[in-house]
Order: structure tokens, then sequence, then C-alpha cells
């Protein structure tokens, strides 16, 4: 781990992975800015943007679209991309770093695969800025699979897509956003080196997974794993499209660890 203290901003610093990147750099002495609408930053109005970046010399990107829908999500990255990159030039930002999606390239659209082609259009719109970008793609994270419960649920069954994923733990996405962001020659090599990807270490069927989140939680909820034959892209989830590459960095903690860790074991409630 370098040994030089940076001023980096953290774009997305209340998510799922960007709350843990802060934690991560904080705890290796760097000095952190967080950006959010809630922190009185928006890489979206460009409010408070321009003070945020002051002194700043790497920006990683964890922002999330709003929406799954892939106008939408593509509109809100192609605006903030743009935000982070002329604000960050005329701040004096040397290096962005953005977490994306292993597998993106695979899709086109349809109803799984719009946001992946959001997310191709972020990537390609960092890479073409002025500052130069690090790209990190990481599988599904264990955290997602709660949210995906949430997004499939109608009455007592949640509805997942097949799929096949290496999921990992959003912290551990976030100390390889760390380490890239304080590689002093990650930017340099950014556009000539193969995009890395991170990963768990154990592929894992989402269905499969989701049925022991709840089954750890104690709900009673119902999983029901679907498939739409005329969407090209439920095709690729259940092929995998999402799995890593063979160069993906494979880390811990597997899924199961992860909920031992950090789910509370409940008994399901039984009624007559």
């Amino acid at each position: 781990m370098p040994g030089k203290t940076m001023k980096i901003a953290v774009a997305g610093a209340t998510g799922r992975v960007g709350h843990y990147t802060s934690e991560v750099l904080k705890n290796r002495g760097h000095d952190v800015v967080p950006i959010s609408r809630s922190k009185g930053v928006d890489v979206i109005t460009g409010d408070g943007l321009a003070k945020a970046l002051a002194g700043v010399e790497c920006v990683i990107d964890a922002t999330t679209g709003p929406s799954p829908e892939q106008a939408a999500a593509t509109e809100f990255f192609l605006t903030a991309t743009r935000n982070l990159q002329e604000q960050g030039k005329r701040a004096g930002v040397k290096h962005i770093v953005v977490v994306s999606i292993i597998g993106i390239d695979r899709f086109t659209a349809g109803q799984y695969g719009g946001y992946y082609v959001a997310k191709q259009a972020h990537e390609k719109a960092m890479r073409s800025g002025p500052i130069p970008a690090s790209i990190l793609r990481a599988a599904q994270f264990h955290e997602f699979v709660d949210t995906l419960l949430d997004w499939g649920k109608k009455g007592n069954v949640s509805y997942l897509p097949k799929m096949r994923t290496q999921l990992v733990a959003a912290k551990t996405v976030a100390e390889a956003l760390a380490d890239l962001a304080t590689d002093a020659g990650s930017a340099a090599a950014t556009k000539n080196a193969p995009i890395p990807e991170i990963a768990g270490p154990k592929e894992e069927n989402l269905a499969d997974a989701a049925r022991r989140l709840i089954g750890r939680r104690g709900d009673s909820i119902r999983i029901e794993a679907v498939s739409d034959p005329s969407d090209p892209a439920a095709a690729l989830y259940e092929s995998g499209a999402l799995l890593p590459s063979p160069y993906a960095k494979l880390a811990g903690p597997t899924f199961d660890e992860w909920l031992a860790a950090s789910i509370p074991a409940k008994r399901r409630v039984q009624t007559a």
C-alpha cells in the first residue's frame, strides 16, 4: 500500500460500495471527500461539485443509476460523467476510477439488459474524457441479492431471473477500488491494459443464494426463478455471461461466509 496520503473524492459516497470505499480510504490514512446529495453535492445538477473537487487528486465514481431502465440510467450516467470530467479537469483532478459490471459488453438491450447497456455508455464516456479513467468491473454484490428480492416481489413470491453469478462482497470491491485510486501507475496504464475484474471465489445460482438469505432471516417469502425466452439478455444470464474472465481477481468472503457474518440467524415462524 502506497505511503503517500491523497485527497480522494468518492462519488456515491453513501451508496452500497461508496460508503465502504470511503471507510477503507479513511482507514488507510487518506483525506476523503464524500460526494452525494445528502452531503450537499449533486453530480447531476453540479451543485457543490466544484467546491468538493478543489484539491482532489483522484475521484472514485461509485454512483448508481436511480432506475434499471436503459434510457433513464444512460441519461444519469452520461450527465454525471460529463460533470465529473469537466469540473474535475478544472479542479486539477488527475485520475478517475469507475466501478462497473462484469460482462456488460455482451448485452444489447431487453428486459434485463438495459442497465448493462447504460453502463457500457458510462464506461465509454469516462474513458473518452479529458481525465484518464480506470475501470473496475465487479460481479454482483452479496448485498444486491436483497435488492433483487425486493424488485421481484409480488405478494408473497419474489420472481428472480435465472442467473449464474460469482457474488462478491461490496467491501471487497471497495478495497480494490481504493487500490486502483492510490496506485500511481494505474492512470497511465488504463488505455492499454485489459479492464480488471473482481469477483467472489465461488459461482452461485442467484435463486439459490436468495433462498439461503431468506432462510437465514426466517422470511416466509417464496422464490421463483423465471426466464423470458424472447429476451436475449435472459439467455445470457443463464449461460454465464456475468461470470468473471480467467484473469479476474477472485476474493472472499463467499456468500455463505458473508451471510454468517452479516445477517443474524432467525428461526422461521411456523403458522398453524
